[in-house]
């Protein structure tokens, strides 16, 4: 799919105005929302640390009550005294592995059973490598988490979501869906043909992200459901703390010098959840709160469709929404 016929296609369509447009973005500020949330019920995947973290706290702060899906359930459990002592709201949580495709389906089930609705559902798991990892369900390890896992959430939750009449979807995105300039390789999704990159692998999750929002914005249209992508900003997170020293140097001298604390990604998320101005909006990427129009590979329908089928064979998942 990079060769050939979409090698030039995609080259013909990037604009340099779209890459000024997000060097200027990356300096500004996020758009605030002061309105309350008070009794609202916001589900965060890996909501035990940085971005999640953050979020969490900012939601509950405006009296949203939580339930945040992570892996660790010691900070699970100090994550939710911390939240009902400080806020007085409720924070539940469910431990689930969202690189492991049963844990995914297993939580996302739950999630479906729930008798109260999901106002907002804020994907922001994942994992940054310098080195190929394996799930136990023969997956790249980035791919699983970063994409897959919110796909099947979001395919298995849907029908619910709809029959709410309200609630927004909000992918945990990332500027670095460029790193895939030329698009996904659709044969070749568990890295297994090509040497392995870490920024290549994170771009490419991210591009399969967007083109699958695409594909749940068109089944979402006039449901009163929104999904849209985010882009958090620079900041300083605990993502990419499972590779090695020389990783780990560098990012501590270097990279985490120059990045924000993620009380800047959170008061984004919290205004692409709550506020009016971004009412009935789908489909968007935004830099922050800042709309965007994404890198050429990440609006290509036409790979979104195929992705789409790919995705629910990976995922072992039965086609439930009619239209595939």
């Amino acid at each position: 799919m990079i060769a050939g016929r979409k090698f030039y296609k995609y080259a013909k369509q990037y604009r340099w105005s779209n890459i000024l447009a997000m060097i200027k973005n990356n300096r500004a500020d996020p758009q605030i929302c002061t309105d309350d949330y008070k009794k609202k019920l916001v589900v965060i995947t890996g909501a035990t640390s940085g971005i999640g973290y953050f979020t969490a706290r900012e939601f509950a702060s405006h009296g949203a009550n939580l339930l945040c899906i992570n892996r660790n359930l010691k900070k699970s459990k100090a994550l939710r005294c911390e939240i009902e002592k400080e806020y007085a709201v409720r924070c539940d949580y469910k431990i689930a592995d969202l690189s492991i495709l049963a844990d995914i389906r297993r939580v996302s089930e739950e999630l479906a059973n729930l008798k109260a609705p999901i106002d907002v559902l804020i994907h922001n798991a994942g994992v940054y490598l310098t080195k190929k990892e394996v799930t136990p369900d023969g997956l790249e390890k980035v791919f699983a988490v970063h994409y897959l896992s919110s796909f099947i959430i979001n395919y298995i939750l849907l029908e619910k979501l709809k029959s709410q009449k309200s609630s927004r979807i909000i992918l945990v995105n990332s500027e670095g869906h460029r790193f895939a300039a030329w698009g996904l390789r659709l044969d070749d999704l568990n890295w297994e043909r090509r040497r392995y990159s870490g920024l290549g692998s994170y771009g490419s999750a991210k591009t399969a992200q967007l083109l699958s929002m695409m594909v749940f914005n068109e089944r979402v249209k006039n449901t009163g459901v929104t999904i849209n992508a985010i882009h958090p900003g620079a900041v300083k997170t605990e993502s990419g703390r499972e590779n090695g020293p020389v990783y780990l140097w560098f990012r501590k001298n270097f990279i985490d010098k120059s990045l924000k604390s993620p009380d800047v990604s959170a008061q984004a998320l919290y205004y692409l959840g709550v506020s009016s101005q971004v009412e009935g909006l789908s489909g968007k990427f935004f830099n922050l709160t800042t709309e965007e129009e994404p890198a050429p590979p990440a609006l290509d329908k036409e790979v979104g469709y195929l992705l789409w089928e790919k995705s629910l064979e990976m995922s072992k998942l039965q086609r439930k929404l009619g239209k595939t």
